[in-house]
């Protein structure tokens, strides 16, 4: 193989890797905005909402 074709697939495989990086960095920062509370929408909020009302059905079930 050539130098320039060396050079090629060193290039060729540097692009792969950091497609591949950004790609994970891009899933992962979309995944832990879902579980930081935003006033809502996110899903640590869905959450929280449902412990809340678990939370009461237990108080209103030990009080009977």
């Amino acid at each position: 193989m050539t130098p320039e074709n060396w050079a090629a697939l060193a290039v060729s495989v540097m692009t792969i890797v950091i497609g591949f990086t950004a790609s994970i960095r891009w899933l992962v920062k979309h995944y832990l905005s879902e579980l930081r509370p935003n006033s809502g929408s996110s899903l640590r909020d869905s959450v929280d909402r449902l412990e809340a009302r678990v939370d009461r059905i237990y108080e209103i079930l030990c009080e009977k």
